[in-house]
């Protein structure tokens, strides 16, 4: 089982916050870190949001190790052959170690705020495979990013991902639906007559050494994400897939993911400037479930 951080970008992290997360990273052996690419917070519109193509390129000048990626880039407002060079770019300048993740965009009060399109479904899902395959088509023989597609394992994220994409990233789902997405991750990849590409997950972090520090922490997310809830109902309501409590609860649940099939966790961390998390991440719990 392999474990990455993932911030979410648009809840005020300045740059001093990204040097410092990624630095963390190298230093406590988290392999690869990941943020969402997003204009606006939906929990605190006044937060800021640096770029995540502006940032990425920065990051990747700054690290010699860390895999760097998003998780992931709307359809709606990044054109394919932007995001295709602009992501080449950036992978040219980390040496091979970026990961495009694609989507079809969700946040409707972000596009209304930049003034991007944001039609209905149907016609976004037609765009993310038009613009996967476009993206792939600009890449050419170039080296490039690895290409990871999201979705909740429905045809119209399946296809093109089974077409395309080297890794495919579902979120905030139990083992038992993780079994049954692998499943129809393994089916779409056998009728595009490929072997099967990894299944990953992005899914809610927030551990402890003792049930202590880990309710401190899911507290701590909690008043992040501008909830108001009490952290032992959270766990209970979030808890069945989610990555919450204690260092050895952690890694009970991450060996029922990897049962279920998924290869690697992208471990979304709200309080970004927790950095002990993240050496917890990267010296306790990823040796733990290696």
């Amino acid at each position: 089982m392999r474990l990455a951080l993932m911030i979410e970008g648009q809840e005020g992290v300045s740059w001093e916050d990204w040097l410092a997360l990624a630095r963390a990273c190298e230093e406590h052996g988290v392999e690869a870190l990941f943020r969402s690419d997003h204009y606006l917070s939906p929990t605190d519109p006044s937060r800021a949001a640096l770029d995540a193509w502006a940032v990425l390129p920065a990051l990747a000048a700054q690290t010699s190790r860390l895999e760097l990626g998003t998780l992931v880039s709307p359809v709606t407002f990044r054109a394919a052959a932007v995001l295709a060079n602009v992501s080449a770019t950036t992978n040219e300048i980390a040496a091979g170690r970026v990961s495009l993740g694609m989507g079809t965009g969700w946040m409707d009060a972000e596009h209304e705020a930049f003034g991007f399109p944001f039609p209905e479904m149907k016609i976004r899902l037609g765009w993310l495979e038009e613009q996967i395959e476009a993206v792939r088509r600009f890449w050419g023989d170039r080296p490039h990013p690895q290409l990871i597609v999201g979705g909740s394992a429905l045809s119209g994220t399946l296809r093109p991902a089974a077409k395309w994409a080297d890794e495919y990233n579902t979120i905030f789902a139990t083992p038992e639906e993780c079994a049954q997405r692998r499943e129809r991750l393994v089916e779409a990849c056998e009728r595009e007559g490929r072997a099967p590409i990894p299944l990953s997950l992005m899914t809610a972090c927030a551990i402890g050494r003792t049930p202590e520090e880990a309710r401190e922490r899911i507290r701590r997310r909690i008043e992040r994400a501008g909830q108001q809830v009490d952290p032992d109902e959270y766990r209970d309501q979030r808890g069945a897939a989610s990555v919450l409590g204690t260092l050895d609860e952690a890694a009970e649940q991450l060996r029922a993911y990897e049962a279920a099939g998924v290869e690697r966790v992208m471990l979304q961390h709200l309080d970004h400037r927790d950095l002990e998390l993240v050496a917890l991440i990267g010296r306790e719990l990823a040796p733990a479930v290696a």
